[in-house]
């Protein structure tokens, strides 16, 4: 086999690697999206599970009436207008078991609308 020949694998084969490694530390898959949604007197889902450190992106939705999204703990803070959705980034530091709450005043039941956030 010529050198040529050689040399044509060796840069085909590092170019290969290259791509590869780029690719892994772009991290394209970006942060895990949880969809949640707000409705009288409730989220849903009303429980989420999260590692310490893990990003992750809330998608939150009310599909009634203006609601809020709350937690001071979680540095979480969001207007939740109806039919509108809301981008909250969320990464725990610490862990333990946290609270969301609607801070808009919604009705009778207000003070039921909980999200209760696990972290570990």
């Amino acid at each position: 086999m010529s050198r040529f020949r050689v040399l044509g694998k060796f840069v085909a084969l590092t170019a290969i690697v290259a791509a590869l490694s780029i690719a892994g530390a772009r991290g394209d898959e970006g942060p895990r999206v949880v969809t949640v949604t707000a409705k009288r007197f409730e989220f849903v889902p009303n429980q989420l599970t999260l590692k310490k450190g893990e990003t992750v992106t809330l998608k939150v939705t009310s599909e009634d009436v203006q609601h809020g999204f709350f937690s001071r703990p979680l540095h979480v803070d969001a207007d939740l207008t109806p039919g509108q959705t809301v981008e909250v980034p969320l990464t725990p530091a610490a862990a333990g078991t946290f609270t969301i709450i609607c801070d808009h005043f919604c009705g009778a039941q207000h003070g039921n609308m909980k999200l209760t956030v696990v972290v570990e």
